[in-house]
């Protein structure tokens, strides 16, 4: 299959990730999309999550015409039905949260839901992409298409190659990547990837809050000024919710990598015990350093 076969993408999961990507290949793929959640709630989120931000960031600045949102939103369909969803999808993108059992019980269902020529791409930013595939009778068509976070607006995207990821699957995500105008990158399944692991400085930027050296606003201040990085570690790591899932990494994998210096630091562990777990409208290591830390 090639990227010019795909007539329609099937998103899983309405959240802020999920949503944007839809909205990517709507707007910029030009596919008809189907975004899927677990009840209607979430699905109306999407949907007015995207209507919103057409209008914010297009329509009021006159990029585009109200006609063409219209056109736009027209090719996005929501459903809470996850085998309906993908029954016709040539291509589905797996967007929700980092839970490695969630993702295998949904790979399962699209897997029997999905045709035999669909590829099953996941956003997991972390989880292992041959794991995920080994649920599926076709291991060859799943592949990781990480994004980051905000998709709309970040340029990278990971074209995650599994273990039986083949050639041509791969291909065709990286293309998708660049039809939704953004910059991808092959790279293997290994814990974090490429880019999470290169971002240098997260250990020790978490040992200085520990140590009380410095507050997480002002080490972020230092990478931002220092280095014209956009944005500071501790900022994403609260953002992306990294901090779940540092916390119950698979220790194998950190010590083989190096990552976390082959353990789980305590101050993350605290953190998530605590619900300190970063993420969309949560607390994350800048409130804990309010609330817990600068008074001890």
């Amino acid at each position: 299959m090639k990227l010019e076969d795909v007539k329609q993408v099937t998103v899983v999961g309405s959240g802020n990730m999920g949503a944007q990507i839809a909205l990517l290949c709507a707007q910029l793929g030009g596919f008809h999309v189907v975004m899927n959640d677990m009840n209607q709630e979430l699905v109306n989120a999407g949907l007015k999550r995207q209507s919103d931000s057409l209008q914010k960031y297009f329509v009021d600045k006159g990029k585009i015409t109200a006609d063409q949102m219209k056109e736009i939103l027209g090719r996005i369909r929501g459903t809470t039905n996850l085998a309906e969803a993908a029954s016709k999808a040539d291509l589905v993108i797996e967007a929700v949260f980092e839970n490695m059992a969630l993702k295998k019980d949904i790979f399962k269902q699209l897997d029997a839901a999905a045709p035999p020529h669909a590829i099953l791409a996941t956003n997991t930013s972390y989880l292992s992409v041959t794991e995920i595939a080994g649920v599926t009778k076709r291991p060859d068509k799943v592949a990781g298409m990480h994004f980051f976070n905000p998709p709309a607006v970040m340029k990278l995207v990971e074209v995650v190659r599994a273990a039986l990821t083949s050639p041509e699957t791969a291909s065709v995500i990286f293309d998708l990547a660049k039809k939704l105008n953004k910059e991808p990158i092959y790279c293997r399944d290994t814990y974090g990837f490429l880019a999470n692991r290169a971002a240098i400085g997260l250990d020790d930027a978490i040992e200085l809050v520990w140590a009380h050296v410095a507050p997480p606003a002002d080490i972020d201040r230092a990478m931002k000024l220092g280095y014209n990085h956009p944005m500071g570690p501790l900022e994403l790591g609260d953002l992306t919710g990294v901090w779940t899932i540092m916390a119950y990494g698979e220790e194998d994998r950190i010590k083989e990598l190096g990552f976390h210096k082959g353990y789980v630091h305590p101050l993350i562990k605290m953190m998530v015990r605590a619900g300190y777990t970063g993420g969309p409208n949560k607390k994350g290591i800048y409130a804990f350093w309010d609330d817990v830390l600068s008074k001890w």
